[in-house]
């Protein structure tokens, strides 16, 4: 059964699997050492040079499953033994010159970094190219082109470069911790950090729930996951597991775009939203003079969060979501007293199969905690409708509501870059940092093309139909 869409990801998930396994056994301390050859058996190497790089890469990776590099503030990771296998990046002559007596990339390379050699060929002198891409522009075979990094190109804030090791290097002034240059390189080299150690702890010291009770709050892009099961038996599975209740995030998301449309009425100008913490964290990061336009209302999973701490303050919440830049969030001072730790997809069926847990074989148990709007916050364009509901639902008419809905970095770096030169018509900008939306983010199990119609299936299946009768359960 093929649970992930690559052998670098199943690498991921296989330390994450055996750390855990350990972790339930209190066995992890004393067997540490030895995961790198339960990983890597035997003398033949199949991924690297030797069997001698695999484990220690390995053992590196098992660090980053227990939490990573403390002094690092950032949840994405270089592993600098991984990272070298790369050519340098830049702009290349490739075999498709012909050697043609035009010369137009050295006419118009103001560098003087092309030559050429005796049969006419062109070549670029790196230390003198600055990368502009003008000698490629002009080629009329298209004989130059530009070997960017996989993560480099991933990374649409440029946040990484390379050290002169050619290791990458990430940039934490500019990183918003999106994940896109960790399921983009093919080498695992960059990694984000695990709180599994947290979430198993939590649930121990929970004693079966007697202590405290540990809630699971759920993203509603869960729709698109366990493709091998049913959504009831994740559910039940999830359960198994220690978590005493399974909450949906959508909930909370009904609550934000009933607050958000409001907000945004009396405001009466621009506001950005706060759902996705890599966009927020972009705002605040590249355009800081749009700070004070971003909803004041916490992300779904911090507001349903905050609602169940104060119904039950002792209980713990982990969330369970797609979203790398979420393991950023729970640790801001607004945000850490509601949540109290994070994990991805992938590392949820870490978990499931830790313990064992066929899944598929359990029964299926219920989950209706939203309502249509709420769970369609999983795709793009989905919090710019819940906000259109929200506004009709207050009963707000005289309001004329101008939404630009930006489906990831790029297309929200554009809006946002209208907006901080007055020049952009919109009154409500709904950033998604990932491409399709929270569907597409970096710790989904496939990262395939999602059919955001399955999404506003999964939103029909809701026994709520509107958001007011969802959030007026909670009252």
């Amino acid at each position: 059964m093929r649970k992930f869409d690559t052998k670098v990801q199943h690498l991921k998930y296989k330390v994450l699997r055996e750390v855990a396994r350990l972790a339930w056994n209190d066995e992890l301390l004393d067997k540490i050492t030895d995961i790198p050859k339960v990983i890597v058996p035997g003398k033949e190497a199949t991924m690297r040079c030797c069997v001698y790089k695999e484990r220690a890469i390995v053992a590196e990776r098992v660090k980053l499953a227990m939490g990573g590099d403390k002094s690092n503030p950032n949840v994405i990771e270089v592993i600098d033994i991984a990272c070298d296998e790369c050519p340098e990046s830049g702009y290349d002559v490739t075999e498709s010159c012909r050697g043609c007596i035009a010369h137009r990339c050295e006419d118009v390379c103001k560098r003087g970094a092309i030559t050429f050699d005796e049969h006419q060929k062109a070549h670029i002198d790196k230390s003198k190219c600055v990368n502009c891409g003008q000698c490629a522009k002009v080629c009329p075979y298209s004989a130059i082109v530009n070997r960017k990094r996989p993560c480099e190109s991933a990374c649409k804030v440029k946040a990484i470069k390379m050290r002169e090791d050619r290791a990458a290097s990430i940039d934490n002034s500019k990183c918003i911790s999106c994940g896109a240059c960790v399921y983009q390189c093919p080498f695992g080299a960059i990694v984000d950090k695990s709180f599994l150690m947290n979430v198993i702890d939590l649930i121990k010291k929970s004693d079966h729930n007697e202590k405290y009770k540990v809630y699971a709050v759920i993203a509603p892009s869960i729709s698109s996951q366990f493709s091998y099961a049913k959504l009831g038996q994740v559910i039940s599975g999830i359960k198994e597991l220690g978590f005493y209740h399974v909450v949906e995030a959508a909930l909370g998301a009904d609550m934000v775009a009933y607050a958000e449309s409001k907000e945004l009425a009396e405001k009466g100008e621009l506001l950005t939203s706060s759902c996705c913490p890599a966009f927020v964290d972009y705002i605040k990061k590249q355009f800081p003079e749009l700070e004070s336009h971003i909803s004041h209302n916490l992300s779904p999973a911090a507001t349903i969060a905050q609602y169940i701490k104060k119904t039950d303050p002792d209980c713990k919440i982990v969330f369970i979501g797609p979203c790398t830049a979420k393991k950023m969030e729970f640790q801001l001072e607004r945000v850490r007293p509601y949540i109290d730790s994070v994990i991805t997809f992938e590392e949820l069926q870490a978990l499931f199969d830790s313990r064992d847990l066929d899944i598929a074989s359990l029964e299926e148990d219920v989950l209706d905690n939203a309502s249509y709007f709420g769970r369609i916050f999983a795709r793009s364009g989905g919090l710019t409708d819940a906000v259109r509901q929200g506004l009709k639902e207050h009963g707000i008419t005289d309001f004329e509501y101008n939404p630009i809905s930006c489906d990831g970095i790029e297309a929200c770096r554009a809006a946002l870059l209208r907006a901080s030169k007055n020049a952009l018509p919109n009154n409500f900008i709904e950033g998604m940092a990932c491409v399709g939306g929270c569907i597409g983010g970096a710790g989904c199990l496939t990262h395939g093309e999602k059919n955001r119609n399955d999404v506003d299936k999964y939103g029909m299946e809701a026994y709520e139909k509107t958001i007011s009768d969802a959030i007026g359960i909670l009252k």
